[in-house]
């Protein structure tokens, strides 16, 4: 890339990060879907010239989405995909047909964000300028506009009522797993929280989703009958569960009249749920116009690329096994136990554990502590990090010997020292995604 081009890629991106820091000091004032509409409405509403499927939920949708991305590019469509955050580079989060949007495009449709937005800010009719969050979605929009595609997987940021995807008018819409997370935004109780997720049902729309915990499923079930939506119940597609099951072990499953080998590359038993709801969503999508087969799904999961969940990094040079999955909250913590007990029973374990400031450390660390031989506190690169020592203050009651280190680089090369002195030891790296990301760069796991 030219020296120019760089420079305005690497603009860009500080002023959307800086926009981002923004948000968490003052987060009252960000969160009105009008304000993306009016962004959108003077960007010639690109987020009307492609179909999409937007996906809500506290854990697991990001894994649906990417799915599903997969399963429509293994059926020839030119698919766009949305997620957030990033585990290295904000590109990430914007892909069609699999491919991370290149820096130039970056760079060209942030202009064209900013070009809307500022007469906007200078007459009033937006009161700020456009948060970080409606920004980089407003751009993916754009991008997925311009570059043509057939349809646009989105993964809602937070919430769901009030985020700025659900702008678009989806033909279907998924809910993932529902948990506490987010309170400060979404409220302190499921109900609360399950009513901004389901805030993405359309009146006489699709909705993609599973049973799951009684305040949710009053939720979601409301709302559903109130608006006239169609509810599609993704439980079919969910495996009975064996205690003789190897945890490495594909599973069958009937799919439009015909059996498929289920083989995903994520891991955990808590993925077979959000499988199932990528594979109803494509099922539904039939109806939709889009044609796809049991053999496009299947080989759809087979060719699922999402790393940083569960994860695992094979020992090299005689040093551990890695695991990085991005547990961020309670829910997660628990999925993470259940497959690290699944997957490396009787092994010690050593946890390497960032966390961002508002998230539930102590009760993350009960979950996931007990299983440690010892804990490395660490920092993440973001202002939002809790500091070792805080994280170290918070898990105070899990009897946990925590350590701590300033940054990921030592946190891994402590975590690989103490890890030398213990047979068949893994390293797990969780609590945030920043920690991941930051892993996988020091590891030399760009993908």
């Amino acid at each position: 890339m030219p020296v120019a081009a760089q420079n305005a890629y690497d603009v860009s991106v500080a002023e959307l990060l800086k926009l981002g820091h923004e948000l968490h000091a003052t987060p009252s004032h960000k969160f009105d879907l009008a304000h993306m509409r009016a962004l959108l409405q003077a960007m010639g509403h690109p987020e009307r010239r492609f179909p999409s499927v937007l996906i809500a939920g506290t854990n697991g949708k990001g894994s649906t989405a990417a799915t599903l991305h997969s399963i429509l590019s293994s059926a020839g469509f030119r698919a766009g995909l949305y997620t957030s955050p990033h585990l290295l580079r904000i590109n990430e989060r914007i892909k069609v047909a699999g491919e991370d949007i290149s820096d130039a495009e970056f760079t060209e449709m942030h202009v064209r964000v900013e070009e809307a937005a500022r007469p906007l800010v200078a007459l009033g009719e937006l009161p700020w300028h456009p948060s970080f969050f409606e920004t980089l979605t407003a751009m993916a929009f754009e991008y997925f506009a311009s570059a043509g595609v057939e349809i646009a997987i989105l993964e809602v940021g937070m919430g769901g009522r009030l985020d700025a995807t659900n702008a678009v008018e989806p033909c279907l819409s998924v809910i993932t797993d529902i948990a506490l997370d987010h309170q400060a935004y979404l409220g302190d109780t499921l109900t609360e929280i399950a009513r901004e997720k389901a805030g993405i049902i359309r009146p006489r729309g699709v909705v993609v989703t599973l049973a799951q915990h009684p305040e949710a499923n009053d939720v979601i079930g409301n709302a559903i009958a109130e608006r006239g939506a169609r509810a599609v119940n993704a439980a079919e597609y969910v495996p009975l569960e064996t205690r003789n099951e190897k945890p490495e072990t594909s599973y069958q499953v009937e799919v439009l009249g015909k059996p498929i080998t289920v083989a995903t590359p994520l891991l955990g038993v808590h993925q077979r749920r959000n499988v199932a709801l990528a594979i109803a969503a494509a099922v539904e999508l039939n109806q939709h116009g889009f044609t796809v087969t049991a053999a496009h799904i299947e080989n759809g999961i087979r060719n699922t690329h999402w790393p940083g969940r569960f994860q695992v990094i094979p020992a090299r040079d005689s040093g551990p096994d890695f695991v990085l999955d991005v547990a961020h909250n309670p829910a997660g913590a628990w999925a993470l136990r259940a497959a690290l007990s699944q997957h490396f029973p009787q092994r010690p374990i050593f946890f390497i554990f960032g966390a961002m400031r508002d998230k539930a450390i102590g009760e993350m660390a009960e979950i996931l502590f007990p299983l440690a031989a010892k804990v490395i506190a660490t920092h993440a690169d973001s202002p939002r990090a809790a500091a070792p020592e805080q994280i170290q203050e918070a898990a105070s009651r899990t009897g946990a010997e925590i350590l701590c280190e300033t940054s990921v680089k030592p946190a891994l090369a402590r975590a690989q020292q103490l890890a030398r002195g213990a047979q068949d030891a893994v390293v797990v790296i969780t609590g945030s995604i920043y920690i991941v990301g930051e892993a996988l760069r020091e590891l030399g796991i760009a993908r």
